[in-house]
């Protein structure tokens, strides 16, 4: 044991020494730093939408300047409640945040709901005095030093035709005229911020031809063959973005809506009233005390929690395992090999290999972890202590001691296959030939990855958390949902079996073909090298 661990210290040593270790140590905080100013920059760094909007039929201009206004408050709101969050004075008084008792919800979709549900509150707040009145309110409560807000900018503009183009043109005629502008061959003119006169290239053309609101589509069997043909024309070359698109196309269906009440002799803002009433549906867990069934943050967390899990498992064994293949195929290209087994057995040689390298992988997670909660520290603010009741959440569900199990099971069974690969090959291109199928194998836990959740106790689940090679990923994916027992022993009892057999396999190749030059060996005669024979 002495030697193996000799050989352990010097693969470990010899490894941390290497760049792409530090490369891999640094780009994780890297990649969280980005992670945190990522989207401000990109939205900050994103062209303005430009779009002219041509509106013969005089009756659908108003709702979509109303509706793209109303979606520019929103990103008001949503970047005014970061700001006042992060700039709050006497922080370390509010209160805790308590992620098993705060009730589950996406902020995502309600807010959407909100603004969609509440659009007299924006009308409301713009009235009030807007942004500058809520500053003001909240200017009080802020830290002395807190920097000045800056607001949004609008990411949707709204320009004038460009001159020399008739809007009573047939809209045919008019998409013809505009497609120069569309293709960026020429530049639409407008009036920029304070009155600078300024030109861009047209993102979108709306076009609502005069006659759009008579070939309304209506339910029933019948099918206006001209809707499509005289509905609202929606021009742009770039077909990825549609956030302009889909804004349009909800402010108009709404005032399409609001007239056909009105048209049916109905109050339109009372309808609209009765379609926003709701009832709240209260997700509850069968499984938890009385008095505390309500689904919660933390609940959800952990849930979702193994998903994140099984991505950081497959990761750092693959790292990991990848590693070790391709530290062994250097030694023994390199005839190293042959120097090290003057002085230790090939056993004593493969447990350093794999006792080294594992103490790199968790050398590199742990160097993960730690940057990851310096990166939350640092940052503070509401992420911050969220992050910090999340890593709680982790702790006190027992997710972290099941990763530790599965991650060094895991660890040896796929270190023994690629060991063994590694001591069969000369080169990196005859190990990339052995481990296309490999590569095939360790897939199937990512395409999987997100299913099991919704179905952790399901046939697929099931058939798959038996099956050793990917046992590891799958009961990490089920931990959460809490499976049979019979299926968390067997399969862990299972694993450690096949992990033992594999490890004895992989050593009896490797005591033979750690030694080997030439063209690899044949199927057959690795099963005599198995064999002893």
């Amino acid at each position: 044991m002495r030697y193996a661990f000799l050989v352990a210290w010097r693969e470990y040593a010899e490894n941390i020494k290497t760049k792409g270790f530090w490369i891999g140590i640094f780009m994780f905080p890297v990649m969280i730093l980005l992670s945190f100013t990522a989207g401000s920059w990109i939205e900050k760094t994103k062209s303005v939408r430009t779009f002219v909007l041509v509106d013969q039929s005089g009756k659908l201009g108003q709702p979509i300047d109303a509706a793209l206004e109303r979606l520019h408050q929103r990103e008001i709101f949503t970047a005014f409640g970061t700001y006042v969050q992060k700039n709050l004075a006497q922080r370390s008084k509010r209160e805790t945040i308590d992620l098993e008792k705060t009730p589950a919800f996406d902020a995502e979709k309600a807010l959407e709901k909100w603004g969609n549900d509440n659009p007299e509150m924006l009308d409301a707040f713009v009235k009030e005095g807007g942004l500058a009145a809520a500053l003001a309110q909240v200017k009080p409560m802020l830290r002395p030093d807190a920097p000045e807000f800056s607001e949004p900018r609008r990411g949707i503009r709204k320009v004038p035709l460009p001159a020399g183009i008739d809007a009573n043109l047939p809209p045919a005629e008019l998409a013809e005229k505009l497609k120069p502008y569309l293709r960026g061959d020429q530049q639409v003119a407008f009036d920029g911020e304070n009155g600078a006169h300024d030109s861009a290239t047209l993102f979108a053309a709306v076009i609502v031809p005069a006659d759009a609101l008579e070939h309304v589509v209506r339910p029933g069997p019948s099918v206006d063959p001209e809707a499509e043909k005289h509905g609202l024309q929606y021009w742009s070359s770039n077909l990825a973005d549609e956030d302009l698109k889909d804004a349009i196309e909800r402010a108009v269906n709404e005032e399409v809506r609001r007239l056909e009440y009105v048209g049916k002799g109905m109050d339109a803002d009372l309808v609209r009233g009765v379609e926003r009433t709701h009832l709240v549906i209260a997700a509850l867990d069968p499984k938890k005390e009385a008095g505390e069934e309500t689904v919660s943050l933390a609940d959800k967390i952990r849930q979702w929690a193994p998903a994140g899990f099984v991505y950081l498992l497959w990761v750092a064994i693959f790292t990991i395992a990848q590693m070790l293949l391709n530290n062994t195929i250097e030694e023994k290209s390199n005839r190293i090999i042959e120097v090290l087994l003057s002085s230790v057995t090939p056993g004593e040689l493969m447990m350093g290999k794999l006792g080294g390298i594992a103490a790199v992988g968790l050398t590199m997670i742990g160097a993960w972890m730690l940057s990851l909660v310096s990166i939350l520290e640092w940052k503070a603010g509401q992420e911050a202590e969220i992050a910090r009741e999340l890593l709680k959440v982790l702790q006190s569900s027992g997710l972290l001691s099941w990763f530790v199990i599965y991650f060094v099971l895991g660890y040896l069974l796929y270190a023994g296959v690629f060991l063994a690969i590694g001591s069969l090959c000369n080169t990196l291109k005859e190990a990339q030939n052995m481990m296309g199928p490999a590569m095939i194998v360790m897939i199937v836990p990512l395409l999987t990855m997100a299913f099991i959740p919704k179905e952790p106790n399901g046939t697929l689940a099931t058939v798959l958390s038996w099956i050793p090679i990917y046992t590891p990923y799958v009961m990490m994916n089920r931990a959460a949902a809490d499976p049979p027992m019979f299926d968390r022993v067997g399969t862990l009892i299972l694993l450690v079996l096949t992990t033992i057999t594999m490890l004895w396999l992989s050593g009896r190749i490797f005591r033979i073909g750690i030694l080997r030059t030439g063209q690899p060996p044949k199927f057959m005669e690795l099963v005599r090298w198995v064999r002893g024979t």
